[in-house]
C-alpha cells in the first residue's frame, strides 16, 4: 500500500503571507471574528486534513514598530486553548493543536488545559511546546529579560516530564463510580506525582481523569541541536522549516536517528513541515497570483517583518538593495534566523529580496503552480525521505485554503497519497500514533 501523507492547516489570523489580509477575498476580520475560524476548521475536515494548528505568542511582535505594524493583521490573535475548546464543539474528527510556552507558563495549569482540551474534543487534542522566542514575552511577565536559549530548553525538558507525570495521575480504570458501594474512585489507582526538581516542585494529583488519548498528541518546532534532542526523544510530530530537498531529508533522517538513539519506533516521529501553497489552473496564473499578493507588501512591513523574524533585528540603517550584514548575537529564534542568513548569503540576496522571500511563509517551503505540480512537490517529499506529511499555510484565508482543499487534495487521493474519509475518531488514530500505556497500568 501506498504510504500515505498526513496535513494539517496552520491557521494564522487572515493568513500566512504577511499582506494576504488586503487580497480581496481574505477574511480580514478573522483575529476578531470567530465564525472565520469556525469556518477554516470545517473546511479542512471535510477534505480529511489530520489535524488544525493554532500557533500563539505572549507579546506582540514588532512592537516596537508600530508604524509598519499598523499595516499587518498580526497585531491580535486568538488565545489558542479557548479557540480550540470552542472548535471541538463545531467539528468532529479533525485533531486540534495548540501552542503552549515553557518559558511562561506552569506544568500543572498546562497538564489540565490540554486533558480538558481532549476529553472535550473526544481524543482530538495535541499540545505543541514552545520555549518562547519572542523576547518581548518576559515584559508581560513581571521580568526584565528573556531566559537564555539553554536555559529555556533545560526548564521545558523538566516541564514535560512533570505535565506528563500529571497525565498519568489516574489509570485509565480509576473511577468506579459504584452508586450501590458509595465508592467513586479506586485509590489504588491514584498516583500523586510529588515532584521536585530544578525549576519545579509539583505535588498533584491532577484534578481531571487521564486524557482519552492517554497523552494528548506533543508538537515540537525547535530546529536548533537543543530543540532537536527535545523533539527527537519526547515529541510525537515534529513542525519544521525547511527550503530545500536536500536539507529537508538530511534533517528528516537526522530526527529519525536521535529519535532511534533514544530507543523510540522512528515511525512514530512524524515530520510535517510548513507549505505555503498558491495554486491556479496553470503556472502562469498561479505565478501572477503570488506576484499579485507580493505587489501588496509596503516595503516598511516586509523590512519589519525580516527583522521580527531574525530576532527583532535592527535594519532601519541599511540600504535594502545590499547585502543582508552580519548580525549581532541574539536570544530569539535561533533555527529559523540561521536558515534565513543562510538563505540570503547563498543565494546572494539583498535585504529586499530577502524580506520578499519572508513575507509569505518566514521561511517555509513555497510552492506556487497548478494542483499536479503542487503534488508533485509534496509526493516526491513524502517518497524521497524528506516529510511524512505538511503543516498546509494558506497566503490568505478561507480562498487560500479553498484553493488547496478542491484542486490539491483531490489529486493527492487520485495519486493514492491522502484519505478519502477518517478511518479513526483520535488524532492519535489519524496520525497512526500508539496510545502511551500507563505506567502503573496492570
Amino acid at each position: 500500500m501506498t504510504r500515505q501523507l498526513h496535513l494539517g492547516l496552520f491557521i494564522q489570523e487572515t493568513g500566512h503571507h504577511i499582506a494576504g489580509w488586503r487580497e480581496p477575498g481574505a477574511a480580514a476580520d478573522a483575529a476578531r471574528s470567530f465564525r472565520s475560524q469556525v469556518e477554516l476548521a470545517q473546511l479542512a475536515e471535510a477534505a480529511c486534513f489530520d489535524l488544525v494548528f493554532i500557533q500563539d505568542s505572549y507579546a506582540m511582535r514588532g512592537a516596537n514598530d508600530v508604524d509598519a505594524l499598523q499595516h499587518s493583521a498580526r497585531a491580535i490573535h486568538w488565545d489558542p486553548l479557548t479557540a480550540l475548546a470552542a472548535l471541538a464543539m463545531v467539528t468532529e474528527r479533525i485533531g486540534l493543536i495548540g501552542t503552549a510556552t515553557t518559558t511562561y507558563n506552569e506544568p500543572y495549569s498546562v497538564a489540565r488545559s490540554f486533558a480538558s482540551l481532549d476529553h472535550i474534543s473526544a481524543g482530538r487534542a495535541g499540545w505543541n511546546l514552545v520555549t518562547s522566542n519572542n523576547e518581548a514575552e518576559a515584559l508581560n511577565f513581571s521580568r526584565d529579560s528573556h531566559a537564555v536559549h539553554s536555559d529555556r530548553y533545560a526548564r521545558a525538558a523538566e516541564f514535560l516530564q512533570v505535565v506528563k507525570g500529571l497525565w498519568d495521575t489516574w489509570e485509565d480504570d480509576a473511577f468506579l463510580q459504584n452508586k450501590a458501594t458509595g465508592q467513586f474512585f479506586d485509590p489504588g489507582k491514584l498516583h500523586v506525582l510529588d515532584h521536585k526538581g530544578e525549576h519545579f516542585a509539583v505535588k498533584g494529583p491532577l484534578t481531571q481523569a487521564r486524557p482519552p488519548q492517554g497523552h494528548p498528541v506533543l508538537v515540537q518546532a525547535g530546529s536548533s541541536a537543543a530543540g532537536k534532542q527535545l523533539g527527537a526523544t519526547t515529541a510525537d510530530v515534529i513542525f519544521t522549516a525547511q527550503q530545500r530537498l536536500a536539507d529537508a531529508q538530511g534533517f528528516y533522517a537526522d530526527m529519525k536517528r536521535l529519535a532511534a538513539a533514544a530507543g523510540r519506533d522512528p515511525a512514530q516521529l512524524l515530520i510535517m513541515p510548513g507549505l505555503l501553497p498558491v495554486v491556479a489552473g496553470t503556472q502562469e496564473a498561479a505565478e501572477e497570483k503570488f506576484r499579485q499578493l507580493q505587489a501588496l507588501v509596503l516595503p516598511k512591513v516586509g523590512l519589519a517583518t525580516l527583522a521580527t523574524t531574525l530576532g527583532e533585528v535592527d535594519l532601519s540603517g541599511y540600504d535594502l538593495d545590499g547585502p543582508l550584514p552580519e548580525l549581532p548575537p541574539a536570544n530569539g529564534p535561533q533555527s529559523r534566523r540561521q536558515l534565513l542568513v543562510d538563505m540570503a548569503r547563498r543565494d546572494n540576496l539583498s535585504i529586499r529580496q530577502l524580506y520578499e522571500r519572508v513575507v509569505g511563509a518566514r521561511g517555509h517551503l513555497t510552492v506556487v503552480g497548478t494542483p499536479a505540480q503542487v503534488a508533485d512537490v509534496m509526493q516526491q517529499w513524502l517518497e524521497e525521505g524528506a516529510a511524512d506529511g505538511f503543516n498546509i499555510m494558506p497566503a490568505h484565508l478561507p480562498v487560500g485554503l479553498a484553493d488547496f482543499t478542491e484542486q490539491v487534495v483531490p489529486e493527492l487521493q487520485r495519486r493514492g497519497l491522502f484519505r478519502r474519509r477518517y478511518e479513526g475518531h483520535t488524532l492519535r488514530e489519524h496520525l497512526g500514533l500508539a496510545r502511551p500505556a500507563h505506567p502503573h497500568g496492570r
